[in-house]
């Protein structure tokens, strides 16, 4: 089996299975980061349209992690490229009952043609810079969506400083981390 079909198959496997990780990773992740990403969002509600309603759309939703932190009667779109996500963002979504679920879309950031030009409120990008093709290209799809005077949500993590061992273990994990944690980059400057 050529190289090429190896990589092909192991990243099947890991679209199959690595909900099933972040699941479990992100009930950690949210315990670790509830006071940062509450402080992030806690003003959320302010970039309400007239109506008071406020039409989100989260950008590699995963698992629907963030939903917990998303005020009442939020209007939630989700857009993740990986359709193994599914059933486990209906099981967040059950959890949430405070929001109202508009869609899940399968799509790359990079490419939100299914949303309209300034039909949203606020973008929400959580740990996603790291693992997509074109950051620029995804920053341009989050202008495009949201409405005048819009917000967009983002907390990633980054490179580290060069001269440290952080940065060294990064580069060193960067290629394995890569094949198994859905393409992020560990080496990413985002900043």
């Amino acid at each position: 089996m050529g190289t090429e079909k190896l990589l092909g198959l192991w990243s099947w496997v890991c679209k199959k299975c690595f909900p099933y990780f972040l699941k479990r990773f992100s009930v950690m992740y949210n315990e670790q980061m509830a006071s940062q990403k509450r402080e992030l969002f806690s003003n959320l509600q302010e970039f309400a349209g007239p109506s008071g309603k406020l039409t989100l759309l989260e950008v590699g939703c995963g698992t629907g992690a963030n939903f917990k932190f998303y005020p009442p009667g939020c209007r939630v779109t989700c857009i993740d490229p990986n359709p193994n996500f599914e059933k486990f963002l209906f099981k967040s979504v059950a959890e949430n009952r405070q929001l109202q679920f508009e869609r899940f879309v399968v799509a790359a950031g990079e490419d939100m043609h299914q949303v309209t030009d300034g039909s949203v409120d606020v973008v929400v990008c959580t740990l996603v810079l790291c693992s997509v093709k074109n950051q620029e290209k995804i920053l341009r799809e989050v202008c495009r969506v949201l409405k005048p005077g819009g917000a967009f949500y983002f907390m990633e993590h980054v490179a580290d400083e060069r001269s440290t061992w952080n940065y060294f273990w990064q580069q060193v994990l960067d290629p394995v981390w890569f094949l198994f944690f859905d393409g992020c980059n560990l080496t990413r400057e985002s900043w």
